[in-house]
């Protein structure tokens, strides 16, 4: 393998983790923005969830009115800039562009997102003026996308809002969840900072809020948005997942963000899953030097909930897939010494273990990106529905069977884009102005 040498310092990390979505020039925006049609009946508009109207921005773009282009995108997506890089624009408006049918190159939408997002924020510019306060109070509880963009909404509604953080930093997955390659830490973190200075809703960072503290709050505030998103990884039942050197890809991933000089997971990695997380977490083993990164799925590759362009990443960093087969035990005593998987294959539509074809792959550490718990204990003294797979039940409105609680991201929709995630907060802030207002 050994596409990647071991990173030593920042300049090292910044070659391995080259951003795949370098921001535009003026330029290259200037004839990217040439491109579009601006349909009337916009493919691209239906494609995105938080309904961005992408020919109008894209026009503003062209004709020299940036901030004019920021506004539309903010307007549906407090996200803007963070989205216009992390979203898979590939399958969402980008696949849905007109030019796709003739096959032809998309229009670079999410490219010129973050064009006109990042020059908003890089010069400050102010977009919105807040209305007088209503005198009423919300309470956000986690300070990711789907909680950040209820908290500006409910600001551009005249509401106070106090949103708190377990967290000693905003956004989530946004931050702590996305790879290096695709968004730096400083973008994510100037455009919170940036939507705080327009809108100026509190943040309480490292406040976990429990149970308890917030049937307390019930009585502080008019309402209550939970945006927890989801618990950490599920580990298989599989013996030898609490040896060092196994670990979760969230936990995995959060290392890579937060101090990636430190995050090497050794020469030899295993990666189990087959979806986007798994994809992360094999593509950045490598671009922190493993010399050999295996990816191992249970099932097939058309079966793979990763999207292409994903699975391209990590084969573009050397990553050896290995399907059809599921791990039977981790080995090592006092740490990962490899691991012992075993044949799959499927039995009238069912996955089954064939005990007899079994292989070990020596290594010095396994992440498991096998999916993340939901907190379903959380709400269990609060009266808050749950659905059979853990999700937390809303409304239109985006409010739970607690009518205090309102709710969405990932705790609502089990796991989904940070632009659906924005989205849900947003129509969550409408909710809670609609179910107050009512209730006066």
């Amino acid at each position: 393998m050994g596409e990647y040498r071991k990173p030593e310092n920042q300049e090292d990390l910044n070659t391995n983790f080259e951003q795949i979505h370098p921001l535009m020039d003026a330029t290259m925006a200037y004839y990217a923005s040439a491109r579009c049609l601006y349909c009337y009946d916009a493919p691209c508009i239906e494609a995105c969830p938080s309904g961005i109207d992408i020919p109008l921005f894209i026009r503003q773009i062209r004709t020299g009115n940036l901030p004019g282009a920021a506004r539309t995108i903010y307007n549906s997506n407090y996200f803007g800039h963070i989205c216009g890089k992390v979203c898979p624009t590939e399958v969402l408006c980008e696949g849905a562009c007109v030019y796709t049918e003739q096959d032809v190159e998309p229009v670079e939408i999410g490219a010129l997102q973050t064009y006109a997002c990042d020059h908003a924020i890089r010069h400050d510019i102010r977009l919105y003026d807040l209305p007088e306060a209503n005198g009423k109070n919300v309470a956000v509880i986690g300070a990711g996308p789907t909680g950040i963009a209820c908290a500006c909404e409910l600001r551009l509604l005249g509401y106070d809002v106090d949103v708190f953080e377990a967290k000693a930093h905003p956004s989530g997955l946004a931050l702590h969840g996305t790879a290096p390659y695709k968004i730096t830490n400083e973008e994510v973190l100037d455009e919170v900072a940036w939507l705080q200075r327009q809108f100026g809703f509190r943040t309480h960072y490292g406040k976990r809020i429990t149970p308890p503290d917030l049937r307390k709050m019930e009585s502080e505030y008019d309402a209550i948005f939970l945006g927890i998103g989801l618990g950490h990884t599920r580990m298989p039942p599989v013996e030898g997942t609490d040896l060092p050197g196994c670990e979760g890809a969230i936990t995995f991933i959060e290392r890579v963000k937060l101090d990636p000089l430190s995050a090497y997971p050794g020469d030899r990695v295993v990666v189990v899953g087959g979806g986007n997380t798994a994809m992360d977490a094999a593509s950045e083993s490598a671009r922190l030097g493993a010399r050999s990164v295996t990816l191992v799925y249970r099932r097939s590759r058309a079966e793979m909930n990763a999207y292409d362009f994903e699975y391209d990443l990590v084969k573009q960093a050397g990553v050896e897939p290995l399907f059809h087969y599921t791990p039977l035990r981790i080995l090592g005593e006092d740490k990962v010494t490899g691991v012992e998987l075993a044949r799959t294959h499927i039995v009238d539509g069912k996955l089954s273990v064939m005990d007899d074809q079994r292989m070990t792959i020596p290594c010095d550490a396994v992440i498991m990106a096998t999916g993340q718990s939901k907190q379903t204990g959380y709400f269990a003294d609060l009266d808050i529905h749950v659905d059979s797979k853990g999700r937390i039940v809303v409304n239109a409105l985006g409010q739970t069977s607690n009518q205090k609680y309102f709710a969405g991201g990932d705790a609502v929709n089990g796991g989904a884009e940070v632009v659906n995630a924005a989205a849900e907060g947003k129509i969550a802030a409408r909710g809670i102005h609609a179910s107050l207002a009512e209730a006066e």
